[in-house]
């Protein structure tokens, strides 16, 4: 099966990017800092992205996120979002994901909370697998 693209955001607490190592799945990191340049998307993708904040919406999505997805390219491209945070912040609990997914009109995928489970692991793994043989089947028919 054709591998698909999963794009992430992992502060420098690296609590995201220790989730995604545990994938194995190719996957591209977007910078930390908005002065760096974000990545152009150039195919469809996968995002999963920490949930900032102490538990409201109000700078929920990283800074970097908003810049990488305020470039049309990586918008077109977008097709589901998946989400860390932490329980403690209650009905804000990766909200950054339900941010993303309703302004983007895309499935918000999955969340877990902090450095993810090996349960979590294996669902997502499992679960973008499902995604893209869908998506695949979708575009065929």
């Amino acid at each position: 099966m054709k591998t698909e693209s999963l794009i992430y955001f992992s502060s420098r607490s690296g609590n995201c990017h220790r989730f995604v190592e545990k994938l194995g799945l190719p996957a591209t990191r977007l910078p930390i800092g908005p002065q760096e340049m974000s990545p152009i998307a150039t195919k469809p993708y996968v995002l999963l992205l920490p949930t900032y904040g102490g538990g409201g919406t109000k700078g929920a999505v990283p800074k970097e996120v908003i810049q990488f997805l305020n470039i049309e390219e990586n918008r077109l491209f977008l097709r589901g979002v998946i989400a860390a945070g932490n329980t403690n912040f209650g009905d804000a609990y990766a909200i950054a994901g339900d941010i993303v997914a309703q302004k983007c009109r895309v499935p918000y995928l999955y969340r877990f909370e902090l450095l993810g489970t090996a349960k979590d692991v294996q669902s997502v793994k499992d679960g973008l697998q499902t995604f893209w043989q869908h998506a695949h089947n979708e575009s065929f028919s």
